[in-house]
């Protein structure tokens, strides 16, 4: 019991989800009074033990589910019997292996089977088609290095799941046609539904039989996706980058009211002179208490310079996007954009959604001219000749982008002047750390002039940068 819980510990950190040790011991004795038998009791109390955050519910319950199948804990069956072939009477032989089961149907016969499964609903029919499908499309292979989504798309592509809800949804209700329109809508709702659970059920025993097959940590390894904080902003599949703009808008509601609880409750102003004099004279004269005035803290003004070419776009968008999200925690912000011209984009930001004011930077800033390649010492002079006066000492620069400035002059003495003008320059890198200076990066000609330089591969990265801004 315990070594099943510590390699579902382990996966679960490797997964970058934290576990410390005194969750550990609890998550223990919540094993230790459910058992393995209630799973469903099981899942609920590892889940409020162990997950923290929204983020990690998907690693938990992906990982609960490979850990703790039913198969592995020694309750239900999984076995294709006999009596899940059409025409079975129950009390018939005994359960056969997969593949003896597999060929005793033929696709026409299968199809059949999940056709009256989608009609029916019942989880039971449902779970005999994912067996049966499994079993008789998968072909999985132990020695085989391909996990769980291979065999699933190769079993629901054999299975036609499609075409299987488009023939069930041209049945009408009852077989026949002529429902109203709602109760129409309804009946294609559940039968989408039903073929959702279905398309469930077959991943969940092509997982359980990877387990068997394979083990539980290779399973894991193979389904593993880093948490939405971790993935690089370069490297994210479209998939990933719709969840970190779904992710954006809450996270900087949190940052936001962070910003603003800190600036609130700054521990003090200035000493009061006269205030602690006159509470010295409760104790002979002796300041044991000094006073201080309530502090006003200024709010900073910020203007972002960013690199919009390339791959270094998608990091610049999320970084935009995260500071006009949280733009009221500063007087005044500004942005502008560049690849080898400067254009300021700051009106963009002013009508519509902020959605569509990046959607419009990609169409109507001039950022290209001269050969359409990043030259940060180009956009250095644009920028200083049109806003280096607008600088002052609330004003936080920040730069984002790769500094791979295509052998071009670096300009690092415009930078230094900047610094000199603004409160503090800082300079974002969606690069890893270890790039920095190889080839084309001349990041470590500009550092010197920036009061600090910052890797900002993710999410992650980006929100404790926003943490530092105020």
């Amino acid at each position: 019991m315990l070594d099943l819980l510590e390699d579902f510990l382990a996966e679960l950190r490797a997964g970058g989800l934290p576990v410390a040790v005194r969750e550990a011991i609890d998550a223990a004795e919540a094993v230790r009074e459910i058992g393995f038998r209630d799973r469903d009791s099981l899942r609920s109390a590892l889940a409020a033990t162990l997950v923290k955050s929204p983020d990690h519910r998907a690693l938990f319950l992906s990982s609960f589910e490979i850990y703790f199948s039913p198969r592995r804990l020694g309750t239900g069956t999984a076995e294709v019997s006999s009596e899940d072939l059409p025409g079975s009477a129950p009390g018939g032989p005994g359960g056969e292996e997969r593949e003896g089961a597999g060929s005793a149907i033929d696709p026409a016969e299968l199809g059949e089977i999940a056709r009256d499964a989608l009609r029916s609903g019942q989880l039971a029919a449902l779970e005999t088609t994912a067996r049966l499908a499994v079993a008789f499309y998968a072909g999985i292979e132990a020695s085989r290095p391909v996990g769980v989504s291979y065999y699933l798309h190769r079993t629901l592509r054999a299975l036609e799941l499609d075409t299987l809800v488009t023939n069930v949804l041209a049945e009408g209700p009852d077989g026949g046609s002529g429902a109203d329109p709602l109760g129409e809508r309804l009946r294609a709702e559940e039968i989408t539904a039903r073929a959702a659970r279905l398309r469930d059920l077959v991943e969940a025993e092509i997982r359980r039989l990877l387990v068997e097959a394979k083990g539980a940590a290779w399973v894991g390894r193979s389904l593993r996706r880093p948490l939405i904080d971790d993935i690089d902003f370069v490297a994210a599949t479209r998939e990933e980058l719709a969840e970190m703009r779904r992710a954006i808008d809450p996270l900087a509601r949190v940052l936001a009211s962070r910003l603003a609880r800190r600036r609130r409750h700054r521990r003090r102003g200035p000493l009061d002179f006269r205030a602690t004099i006159r509470r010295s004279l409760s104790t002979g004269g002796v300041p044991l208490e000094p006073r201080f005035k309530p502090p006003h803290p200024s709010r900073p003004e910020i203007f972002v310079l960013a690199d919009v070419s390339g791959s270094v776009a998608a990091f610049a968008r999320f970084t935009v996007h995260l500071v006009y999200a949280i733009s009221a925690q500063f007087s005044k912000v500004r942005s502008a954009v560049f690849i080898d011209d400067v254009d300021e984009v700051t009106d963009l930001f002013r009508s519509g959604s902020l959605a569509e004011a990046i959607e419009r930077i990609a169409s109507e800033a001039h950022v290209v001219s001269g050969d359409g390649h990043s030259d940060y010492g180009a956009a250095l002079r644009g920028f200083a000749a049109r806003y280096a006066n607008e600088l002052n000492g609330r004003t936080n620069l920040i730069i984002l982008g790769d500094a791979r400035n295509n052998y071009h002059l670096a300009e690092a003495a415009i930078l230094a002047d900047l610094q000199k003008r603004a409160h503090r320059v800082l300079w974002l890198n969606p690069e890893p750390r270890a790039y920095w200076g190889s080839g084309d990066s001349i990041i470590e000609v500009y550092a010197p002039y920036c009061d600090g330089v910052f890797e900002c591969r993710n999410l992650g990265q980006l929100k404790a940068f926003v943490d530092e801004l105020v």
